[in-house]
């Protein structure tokens, strides 16, 4: 059986969590697009793990598969399992052949163009971690594969080929001096070393195969999406996206399984209670800046706003997991969730944060948007058109803290009323039952009606 997990928002929604609160009996969780801008934590016996490229079950002794649809950092790979190794972890990680290879020179290009779109306030707010320069080398079919780098005559060509045209890029263009990071024979010994050690440690698959014949064994496989829906870069909010595709259909192309297989398992919509999210582009339901550092609850609505966004911020962490970056907040966005529920087709849901939103007296959630003076209940097609949306929201009581791990014991009955309420209008809006409730970080803390596995 599969289980395909998707964020539902903008990211940030607490995937990896879900990917650990179901994954015991998986065998296999597999990574099928993004790279190390994926950050996810994980808490396993009372221990927090930080992870941005290692799939999220390897601190449980799953096998994780970062699949063709994901660009690879080796550095980044190798630090993290290193740092795994001294955790006393072992993970079994394999690395498809035909995933796409993150240089130095993506990441110093990222930083070059945020800087220049800077200037007319167009930056899109990336990671830095040079995502979308290795996936436009990758449909500009110039970028080097994992495979690459196991064959010597094959990576220099390649780089020889591709390097002097990034350097002549920042050099020439944008009048940025390069160094080591342009430098092809620093780059051959460097990523030569890379191959040897993926080779020599038996992680290197044929993606498609490797999870055909898992599965043909009898496994269960977590799909892991990174990410979110509206940061897809055909269904998201263009041009503020991620390089890849979150949502379900890139899960069949991010593993080179067929659709039937993603669309005869489970499809798993991951909704954070409330809306987040790094980077720039629209969010009608934004409460304020990052700031919100504006004390009380008096003054005017803007001042308001502010203290919400900051008492919703700290209450639930919410400062990106790979930059450190304080997130946007916001209310819940009913438009945005029935895009993606579309988009994906779920079959169940996730939500998370329920216990970060106590303590609140009421709180609103984007049933619709005013657009043009026409109520629309799904996001628009152009971004123009999005951030031109007004949110209608509706008012909902809100509810006290509560002992959540007895929360979770006792089940969904247990949760305060007015959550019951809250939660049970996401359902019914999207047709979609709830699988599951996140009270807390671990996985105790979660509220289990459904799990897809049993």
């Amino acid at each position: 059986m599969t289980v395909t997990i998707v964020g539902a928002q903008l990211g940030d929604e607490g995937k990896g969590g879900i990917v650990d609160l179901f994954g015991e009996p998986a065998d296999v969780v597999a990574r099928y697009q993004g790279g190390d801008n994926a950050g996810h934590t994980v808490v396993h016996e009372g221990v927090e793990y930080k992870l941005s490229l290692v799939p999220s079950g390897a601190v449980r002794g799953k096998i994780g598969v970062l699949g063709n649809g994901c660009v690879v950092n080796p550095r980044t790979l190798f630090d993290e399992l290193d740092t795994l190794a001294d955790r006393d972890l072992d993970p079994d990680v394999r690395v498809a052949r035909r995933a796409h290879v993150i240089f130095p020179y993506h990441r110093v290009l990222d930083g070059i163009e945020e800087d220049v779109k800077s200037e007319t306030d167009d930056e899109v707010g990336t990671t830095g971690r040079g995502i979308g320069p290795t996936y436009e080398d990758k449909a500009g079919r110039r970028g080097l594969r994992i495979g690459d780098l196991t064959d010597e005559d094959v990576l220099r060509r390649k780089l020889e080929y591709v390097v002097p045209q990034k350097r002549a890029l920042a050099e020439d263009v944008y009048g940025v001096d390069v160094g080591e990071k342009f430098d092809i024979d620093a780059l051959f010994e460097e990523y030569r070393e890379y191959g040897t050690r993926l080779a020599d440690e038996d992680m290197l698959v044929n993606a498609g195969d490797f999870l055909a014949d898992r599965l043909d064994a009898g496994d269960n496989i977590i799909f892991e999406g990174a990410q979110g829906t509206l940061i897809d870069i055909d269904h998201g909010n263009y041009p503020y996206v991620t390089s890849s595709n979150p949502t379900a259909g890139g899960a069949a192309t991010g593993t080179g399984l067929g659709p039937d297989v993603i669309g005869g398992g489970e499809i798993i919509g991951i909704v954070k209670a409330y809306l987040s999210r790094v980077g720039s582009g629209p969010m009608p339901t934004e409460l304020a800046g990052v700031e919100g550092d504006t004390p009380g609850y008096e003054g005017n609505a803007g001042e308001r706003e502010e203290t919400l966004a900051t008492e919703i911020r700290e209450a639930g962490g919410e400062y990106g997991t790979v930059t450190g970056r304080p997130r946007r907040v916001g209310w819940l966005d009913m438009p945005i969730l029935r895009h993606a529920t579309r988009a994906s087709g779920f079959s169940g849901l996730a939500v998370n944060h329920i216990d970060t939103l106590a303590g609140f007296d009421e709180l609103k959630i984007g049933h619709s948007y005013t657009l043009d003076g026409e109520e629309v209940l799904t996001v628009p097609a152009t971004t123009g058109e999005w951030a031109r949306c007004e949110p209608n929201l509706r008012t909902f009581e809100g509810w006290d803290d509560a002992d959540w791990e007895a929360v979770a014991a006792d089940g969904y009955d247990a949760l305060p009323e007015n959550a019951q309420t809250y939660l049970d209008y996401i359902s019914d809006e999207l047709d979609t039952p709830i699988y599951a409730v996140g009270v807390g970080p671990g996985r105790e803390q979660s509220v289990v009606r459904e799990r897809p596995f049993e």
